[in-house]
């Protein structure tokens, strides 16, 4: 290997320790605590060492989100498989929720933190783990139209969307509202599946 090579490794492995040095202290500290000192002083090297591999913080939370959004999709794609729609939008669901509240410091970096983060995520309409999230479960509902099985005439798009919107929903008021005695996240996520599908009669005979 040559002197340019290790280099370029060198400098692949340092950017990669910060990423993973950040992470472990968003997910013990919340994001709150980040900063590019208290980083560089985690990772024992100046902050000005930091400012080669990431412009500021901002930058070094979008690539966390990237990562986190990535780690979303690779929980997903297993329930995606499944051949039956009503059960595939059960299992996406589930896996959905068990994310949110497995990983809450990564959901709220993701989700609940400041949009700017999280936007770069959906500038290509195709590539990247958020479209490929979305579509998933857009996916779900054109199966389910297709079997005659979709609650109405709403575009899958759209019927995909109000599916993540609950969803969030879920796992946002679990993780801010704490104090609020309700129903488990699973259940809620269980009753927005069978609103969808069958609409809210069915959804209360379920229960």
């Amino acid at each position: 290997m040559g002197i340019t090579e290790r280099k370029e490794r060198q400098r692949a492995e340092l950017r990669e320790h910060i990423v993973q040095v950040a992470r472990d202290m968003v997910m013990k500290e919340g994001f709150g605590a980040l900063s590019m000192r208290k980083l560089a002083d985690a990772v024992e090297y100046a902050p000005a060492t930091l400012y080669l591999h990431f412009e500021n913080r901002d930058a070094i939370a979008r690539e966390l989100c990237v990562r986190g959004f990535q780690e979303l999709l690779a929980m997903l794609e297993p329930a995606a498989d499944v051949k039956d729609p009503v059960q595939r939008l059960s299992r996406l669901a589930e896996a959905y929720v068990a994310f949110g509240l497995e990983h809450p410091e990564t959901y709220r970096l993701v989700f609940m933190e400041d949009p700017k983060l999280s936007a770069a995520l959906f500038q290509d309409k195709h590539e990247g783990a958020g479209p490929k999230s979305f579509a998933l479960l857009v996916r779900a509902f054109e199966d389910l139209k297709a079997a005659g099985r979709a609650l109405d005439a709403t575009p899958s798009e759209q019927l995909a969307e109000v599916f993540w919107a609950g969803l969030h929903g879920i796992i946002s008021l679990k993780l801010t509202c704490a104090g609020f005695q309700g129903a488990p996240a699973q259940a809620l996520a269980e009753t927005l599946v069978a609103t969808l599908v069958h609409g809210p009669k069915s959804s209360r005979r379920s229960r």
